[in-house]
């Protein structure tokens, strides 16, 4: 055993009775190394009978689940391996297809959330999505695309983040709280997003490069994307290469605020080269040819 497993044997108590269990989760791509971060994380997930981890992983990857994304979710949630199909796993994923998830989207959901299933249906899950509803103004019928585009937004708390954000928007740019459930439904990562590293800093950027309030909300409620963008790596490069290379103003901003999640070298340089040499009714569909050609060289 400890010839097998030489580090796993030096840093934990290693019991012969879990090498089954090892040795199959080893398939998916488990190292030692992985194995003590389960221990450490939840020592009695590595307890489990290997029939019974075999059948509860099978389900997982029965509904999505990529077998390249059980490591991950293990290493997260390694509690995944106690949960029963028959009273967890099969009531949590009936509970997505509540939501108006497609179930090809199951898998995507819960590797990116595998915490899911350590929260109650009735207790937290429900009442989660019942703030969502009645408080912050989400449709139903909208729910299912929100929880596609932001799993965790089942298992944090959202209460807190919500107002917290809610009052901060009110008052830093007067948004109305119709923009801000916009802003919500259309990336709900913002509610996650730190208000003194993330929000502020690049307001402050839209502020400092003359947009006032109702320009600042305008944008971010077309790109609330762009508050997850890097303001060094994206935000100031797009605007730098605006304003000297394309001799445009910030008020374009206002109208094309698309323009700020554009990549650089793949999108905006390519065109911009296309419009200089070709005319400009050049058609949209023919520029994106030539673009795709110019790429191809580069």
């Amino acid at each position: 055993m400890e010839d097998r497993f030489p580090r796993l044997s030096e840093e934990v108590e290693l019991d012969e009775k879990w090498l089954p269990l090892i040795d199959y989760l080893s398939t998916f791509g488990l190292k030692e190394s992985h194995f003590i971060q389960m221990y450490e994380r939840h020592m009695p997930s590595l307890q489990i009978n290997v029939c019974s981890a075999k059948e509860r992983l099978e389900y997982l990857l029965s509904v999505g689940v990529k077998q390249r994304d059980v490591r991950r979710m293990l290493l997260r949630q390694p509690q995944i391996l106690e949960y029963t199909v028959e009273n967890n796993l099969k009531s949590h994923v009936a509970f997505l297809m509540s939501l108006g998830i497609p179930s090809s989207r199951f898998g995507q959901i819960i590797a990116a959330a595998p915490s899911l299933f350590s929260y109650s249906i009735e207790n937290s899950l429900k009442p989660t999505v019942r703030y969502l509803v009645e408080e912050v103004g989400i449709k139903e019928k909208d729910l299912g695309k929100v929880v596609q585009l932001s799993p965790q937004i089942l298992v944090q708390r959202i209460d807190i983040s919500w107002n917290t954000r809610l009052n901060f928007l009110s008052e830093e740019i007067g948004a109305p709280r119709d923009s801000i459930v916009k802003m919500v439904k259309k990336h709900p990562q913002f509610l996650h997003f730190s208000i003194d590293d993330g929000l502020l800093p690049r307001i402050n950027f839209l502020r400092s490069i003359g947009m006032c309030n109702a320009d600042i909300l305008k944008v971010l409620t077309s790109l609330t994307q762009g508050l997850s963008l890097s303001l060094e790596e994206n935000l100031k490069p797009r605007y730098k290469y605006l304003v000297n290379e394309l001799r445009n103003e910030v008020h374009s901003l206002t109208k094309y605020p698309m323009y700020l999640s554009l990549s650089l070298d793949q999108r905006i340089r390519p065109r911009h080269r296309i419009y200089k040499i070709f005319p400009p009714k050049l058609s949209y569909s023919a520029s994106q040819k030539v673009v795709r050609k110019i790429q191809k060289r580069q």
